[in-house]
Formats: structure tokens, C-alpha cells, sequence
């Protein structure tokens, strides 16, 4: 059995505009940043051996904070990279309903079928996500990768074995705090097959209010 922490890295300004990143590039903004802070602390209670991460921002930057303020292995890896949504990139989701009617339609009822304009298929990424994880599902006993929407809810999906049927909602990273998402998962001929549950961040930091904070 592998445990694998799977961590939204927090709130950009697209994310609070509600316009699709992709694999585009943006910082954490000012949420975000208070965000990181909380999953950092909830991390700690955690027993992660190594934290895997993609390429692109705001990931890297994230996962190299974790890495560093928990002494953990960090590892980039190409592959754990964004979601490619080609010309729906930086675009609202009105936006995209409009410019591209038909296309959304069908992406909205079968996701695993449509390919956005200049896009990624999604299929293709499970399919690269599939091959990426399978080496640390073997090494670790507990791993955390970080990775923005929708890569991490087709992360989530793969590790619990099930079809990633419902992509509409996970356009978007995640300005509440539900960022930290453990998966325990079991192979099964080959396959994955998990349960998963979230941490309340704002709960893990209240509880550990009063520990002092230079021991570590």
C-alpha cells in the first residue's frame, strides 16, 4: 500500500477570476502565498518521504518550499506538468462556452473524448501520468506531488481507479482550503484502486496554535 499526499498548490489571480490556466504560468498570489503556509504545517503531521512536482508555476515554487521547510527529497518531473488546454487558456469559462459551443458541450458530458483547440487530450495525460507515478508507488511508502487543476483531480481519479467523468468543476485551482487530499491506495493486477480524504488546513493549524514553532 502507498499513501500518496496530493497537494493543490493554492489560489493565482486566474483562480479568482475563474479563467483556466493550463500550462501556463503564474505565481501564487496573496492567498495563495497564506494558503502554502497552512499546507506546510499540515504536512508536518504527515509521514512523506519525497515531494514530486512538475515543471511549471506555480508547482515548482511550491513543492520546493515544502521540500525545503520539511527537509524532504524534492523531484521535478516533465511529465507531472499541467494539462495543456491550448486556446481556452487564460479564458473565463463563459468565454470558452461561447467561442467554442459545440466542443465545450461534448467536453463538458465525455471530457475523455474532446481535445481543446491546440490542446491536451486527456487521455494523454492520464496516460503519462500513469507511467510517471508508477516508479515512486513502488519506492515510497508516502510521496506528496503537487500539481494544479485539472492534472491533480486526473491524479485523484487514476489513484482511486475510477473514470475522470467530471472535469468541468476542477478547471480552477482552489481558493478555499481544500488542498490536501491523502490517497491510500492498494495495486490490483497492475491497477490502482484507493480511497482518498482531505485535510482541513484551517483545522490542523488551530490545533497546532500553541506548539512552538522553532521545534521541528
Amino acid at each position: 500500500m502507498s499513501k500518496v499526499v496530493l497537494v493543490r498548490p493554492g489560489c493565482t489571480d486566474f483562480d479568482e477570476q475563474k479563467r483556466i490556466q493550463g500550462s501556463l504560468e503564474l505565481p501564487l498570489n496573496d492567498r495563495g502565498q497564506s494558503q502554502l503556509t497552512k499546507v506546510i504545517d499540515a504536512l508536518r503531521t504527515l509521514p512523506v518521504e519525497a515531494v514530486l512536482t512538475g515543471p511549471c508555476e506555480p508547482c515548482a515554487s511550491v513543492a520546493a518550499q515544502i521540500a525545503s521547510s520539511l527537509d524532504l527529497k524534492l523531484k521535478e518531473r516533465d511529465d507531472l506538468r499541467n494539462v495543456d488546454q491550448g486556446l481556452w487558456q487564460g479564458l473565463c469559462i463563459d468565454e470558452v462556452r461561447r467561442k467554442f459551443p459545440s466542443v465545450f458541450r461534448q467536453w463538458e458530458d465525455a471530457p475523455e473524448t474532446v481535445c481543446p483547440p491546440n490542446g491536451e487530450m486527456t487521455t494523454d495525460a492520464v496516460e503519462r501520468l500513469a507511467a510517471v507515478l508508477k516508479k515512486p508507488l513502488r519506492k515510497y511508502d508516502c510521496f506528496a506531488v503537487v500539481a494544479s487543476e485539472p492534472l491533480a483531480s486526473l491524479i485523484s481519479f487514476t489513484l482511486r481507479g475510477e473514470e475522470p467523468d467530471d472535469l468541468c468543476g476542477s478547471l480552477f485551482g482552489c481558493c478555499d482550503d481544500n488542498l490536501v487530499e491523502v490517497i491510500e491506495t492498494t495495486g490490483t493486477n497492475g491497477h490502482r484502486v484507493g480511497v482518498s480524504h482531505l485535510i482541513p488546513l484551517a483545522a490542523s493549524v488551530k490545533a497546532g496554535s500553541g506548539d512552538d514553532s522553532s521545534d521541528e
